[in-house]
């Protein structure tokens, strides 16, 4: 499981998050092991049931205004019964004045406590997209991305079998490589995969018998993406007469990335077949059954309907005497 310690995050967004540290270096080796952030709500008013004590809180104009609308005896017992949750950090947004009960509790618990300079709204927008990134699932596939027609197409198969050549082929007719040989894919929220490349290797690409090519370099920035959202899984496989293929469309295969499922198109390779052109097919299919037309769907639609008017075709005529 991914973890981040609270000196990491002010180093990494102190600058975006206009942070100003309170407590000096206290506490700044504490984990933050969740990616969930939150205001403490009820529990600066003793509601301590189901505080949320392993996530950052951040206390807004609400928090603070409540907090000094309270007697000072009433404000210590606040603010130390909400530190005693030992979380992982606090900030004060909007750079607001903190109580000094506050601050002297952090202090007291190493606790880090920050002061923003941002508008609370703002500060979320910020700090939750960087949280969701740190915290998101992640895993390496032996693949190639490109961005055709703007569907991500993540080519598999067995070493040898093409997939760089098939990239490049279509880098070549005008779209573009994201990642090749090694993809790093991570996921966000529930059911989107992106895919980027290794940082040292960004934008290079392996042909047998021809060596390192700088797509960048040869193409263009045009040619190229740091990362793209995986659609369809292309997995390209040796033919093998033997094996049924699907002709229609209609059985769809699907693989599973990091617990998402992902349609998966099986294209047997053998001499002549133009995998560049048929991997475009794939991109512009997948677009029109975003779009709600299925041409397999379609067809087996007419074909049915078809069938049923000779059925009742049949049907008179049979009951025809004359």
């Amino acid at each position: 499981m991914a973890t981040l310690t609270v000196g990491e995050l002010a180093t990494e967004k102190g600058r975006s998050l206009q942070l100003e540290v309170l407590t000096g270096d206290l506490g700044l080796d504490r984990p933050i092991t969740v990616p969930e952030i939150s205001s403490p709500g009820l529990v600066l008013a003793g509601y301590r049931a189901r505080f949320a004590a392993k996530r950052l809180h951040v206390l807004g104009e609400t928090e603070i205004t409540y907090l000094r609308s309270l007697k000072a005896a009433a404000r210590k017992r606040a603010v130390e019964g909400f530190v005693a949750n030992e979380m992982p950090g606090i900030f004060v947004t909007k750079g607001q004045s903190v109580p000094r009960e506050l601050l002297d509790a952090a202090k007291k618990r190493s606790v880090p406590l920050f002061r923003s300079a941002l508008k609370t709204a703002e500060f979320y927008s910020r700090i939750i997209p960087f949280l969701q990134e740190a915290f998101a699932p992640r895993t390496t596939v032996h693949a190639s991305l490109a961005d055709v027609y703007g569907v991500g197409l993540l080519f598999v198969g067995r070493s040898g079998i093409g997939k760089s050549e098939c990239v490049l082929d279509l880098v070549e007719r005008g779209h573009r490589l994201v990642a090749d040989d090694v993809v790093h894919v991570s996921r966000r929220g529930a059911d989107v995969l992106l895919g980027q490349g290794p940082e040292l290797s960004h934008h290079f690409m392996e042909i047998r018998g021809v060596g390192l090519v700088d797509v960048k370099a040869l193409f263009g920035i045009r040619a190229v993406r740091q990362q793209k959202r995986i659609e369809v899984v292309v997995e390209l496989t040796a033919w093998d007469s033997t094996k049924e293929v699907d002709r229609t469309g209609l059985d769809r295969g699907t693989t599973t990335i990091l617990e998402v499922d992902l349609p998966k198109v099986t294209v047997p390779l053998n001499p002549g077949k133009n995998i560049t052109v048929i991997s475009e097919v794939v991109a512009m299919s997948h677009l029109l059954r975003y779009s709600g037309y299925d041409p397999a769907q379609a067809f087996n639609e007419r074909l049915l309907k078809r069938l049923a008017e000779q059925r009742e075709l049949r049907e008179y005529l049979s009951e025809d005497y004359e």
